[in-house]
């Protein structure tokens, strides 16, 4: 059984779908975008190798542009719902050390949960960053969290995530990830939710 230890070093972060289109009808979206980008800046100061796709970027655009993925290794379009698109597929299995996945994006309970069920049944430990992922409705939020940690997905935060990654204050980045999570994740009303 994995208890979800991680390591930097093994470790891979994906960011689904975190596109423009959606901003009107996701619920926080604001605060989902601040928190990634903790996550971003993160993977990019770790080395961690960041997967970012887009769903149907001819109809949905690009990427946020307040989030700096210029350091992604691919940015895939899908129109598949799961980021486990052929090309990431290819990309995992070139990456082949890579054994834990960071994911985080939208919508919870439709890209990120099939992504997370597609990632466990690769055999991947799976780990979901809660206040860095939605959906347009709080229930379909709430219970895709539910089903992914009933599959056997980690859920936990930005912050949590950032610092089990740096695995102590004698990591030479820890400086620079301590200026990340200085200023306190943006509240996404996930305490409103006591079943979670």
């Amino acid at each position: 059984m994995s208890v979800g230890r991680l390591i930097a070093s093994r470790t891979a972060m994906f960011c689904c779908d975190l596109q423009d289109k959606f901003r009107p009808s996701i619920r926080h979206f604001p605060a989902i975008l601040s928190n990634a980008n903790r996550m971003l800046q993160s993977a990019k100061l770790l080395d961690i190798p960041l997967v970012v796709t887009e769903q149907y970027p001819k109809g949905l655009g690009s990427t946020c542009s307040e989030l700096d993925i210029g350091h992604c290794s691919i940015n895939c379009p899908k129109t598949k719902f799961s980021m486990v698109v052929p090309e990431v597929k290819a990309y995992l299995e070139e990456k082949g050390t890579r054994k834990s996945i960071v994911l985080f994006g939208i919508e919870a309970h439709v890209c990120v949960q099939q992504t997370a069920i597609d990632l466990l049944t690769l055999g991947y430990d799976v780990h979901v960053i809660v206040d860095a992922t939605s959906s347009r409705t709080d229930t379909d939020r709430v219970f895709a969290f539910q089903r992914m940690r009933q599959a056997g997905v980690f859920l936990t935060t930005s912050e949590s995530m950032i610092l089990t990654l740096a695995g102590g204050s004698d990591h030479p980045k820890f400086r620079d990830l301590q200026r990340i999570i200085k200023t306190e994740a943006e509240d996404t009303k996930l305490l409103s939710f006591p079943t979670l």
